[in-house]
């Protein structure tokens, strides 16, 4: 059927690998369904590890494709700087060579912001270890370093929203950082909605007026909608994808 083809005239792939490569975890799933399973990421984290991990624990469940969630800068679908929270080696690694399969790599944000979009400007923002951010404007997706741009006194909206902020500052000072985050946020961009995801969404009691909690689990959605028919890579034209 025409609707199950790219737009090169292949057919898309059904059993894609989805991982989400984190400062502090690594997950990953292949297919819509079935368990997540997760393995400890960190400083020393190189690809050819991460890859091998991988590997070892989807041996033999089969998969077409892989989608790749990178926590650092992606740039028309490649890594274009080293993370900041992990491993080095990032940036001139062979993806597909590794895998044996098509590999499609976006900012982590971005895979759980399309993940999660539902129409409309959504903001989206990650807060885990560091700060993610995405816009996704009818359909568009714009990944963004608003994370380490300046915030107060010198330092940067991820040394006061990531989790060493959190544990410097308490989780209470931290929340209400948050607050005035979303809210400069909000006035700046102009979002129809706010989506809060990432490990310490969890650790807000009260969301921020206009914000909506996210779920981890919508990046194993958004890498599954990176390969459907009329997506392409962000800041080009997703809408085909997002309304699917």
């Amino acid at each position: 059927m025409p609707g199950n083809r790219t737009s090169a005239g292949r057919r898309a792939p059904r059993r894609i690998l989805v991982i989400d490569v984190g400062g502090t975890h690594v997950k990953f799933r292949v297919a819509g369904r079935g368990r997540v399973v997760e393995f400890a990421s960190g400083p020393r984290l190189r690809p050819e590890h991460m890859v091998r991990k991988v590997l070892k624990r989807v041996r033999g469940l089969g998969f077409e494709a892989v989608s790749i969630g990178y926590p650092g800068l992606v740039v028309h679908g490649r890594i274009a700087a080293e993370p900041r929270h992990l491993g080095k080696g990032w940036v001139v690694f062979d993806f597909p060579a590794a895998f044996g399969k098509p590999v499609r790599i976006v900012n982590d944000a971005a895979m759980q912001a399309i993940g999660s979009y539902r129409g409309g400007r959504m903001l989206f923002l990650g807060l885990g270890t560091g700060l993610g951010a995405t816009l996704i404007v009818d359909g568009i997706v714009e990944p963004m370093e608003i994370g380490h741009m300046p915030y107060r006194k010198g330092r940067s909206f991820e040394d006061y929203v990531g989790e060493r902020a959190r544990r410097r500052l308490g989780t209470r000072k931290w929340r209400a950082v948050v607050a005035d985050v979303v809210a400069q946020l909000e006035q700046a961009l102009e979002p129809d909605y706010v989506v809060l995801g990432g490990g310490n969404a969890a650790r807000l009691k009260r969301l921020p007026p206009g914000a909506h909690r996210g779920d981890n689990r919508n990046a194993f959605i958004g890498g599954l909608r990176l390969w459907r028919p009329g997506a392409v890579r962000p800041r080009r034209a997703l809408a085909a994808a997002l309304r699917a």
